[in-house]
């Protein structure tokens, strides 16, 4: 099935040099890249994203994280894209992350893991995707080689 999802390098990836190797593997997984914007987060925002975690003791760390830099947040589509960037990030702490996965090769910290994705397409997906793009800053377009990549 053919879905979006969110994709946000954070701070720390950012700084790190890190968009770059870290778009590569999402194209080179025959995902298409439908929505991408380089952006400082405010703390409004920071803590309407993280609103889930509002009543756990980390949550301040982790607006405060989001906004001590710019980000890379992005829109990615394809079969099974939530699953499929979820497994090519790797759990949330790097140390836990086998070799190949982002945060497995890339990932220092649990607090500086480089990348943030959605984790279902019908809630957070949806939400994030929402919170960071307007309807027209997302375009629809066939890649030539989509015939190549699903039956």
């Amino acid at each position: 099935m053919t879905e979006r999802t969110f994709v946000m390098v954070k701070p720390d990836g950012v700084q790190r040099g890190l968009i770059g190797e870290i778009v590569g593997r999402f194209e080179d997984r025959g995902l298409k890249l439908v929505g991408a914007k380089f952006v400082e987060i405010d703390r409004d925002l920071a803590e309407e994203h993280y609103g889930e975690h509002e009543d756990e003791p980390f949550f301040e760390d982790l607006v405060d994280f989001i906004t001590s830099g710019p980000v890379m947040a992005m829109v990615w589509e394809g079969q099974d894209a939530v699953a499929q960037v979820r497994a090519m990030m790797g759990e949330t702490d790097p140390a836990e992350s086998a070799p190949g996965t982002v945060r497995g090769d890339l990932g220092l910290d649990l607090g500086r893991n480089v990348i943030h994705g959605s984790d279902t397409e019908e809630g957070s997906a949806e939400r994030e995707i929402d919170l960071f793009f307007d309807d027209d800053e997302l375009v629809d377009y066939e890649r030539i080689d989509e015939q190549w990549l699903y039956e």
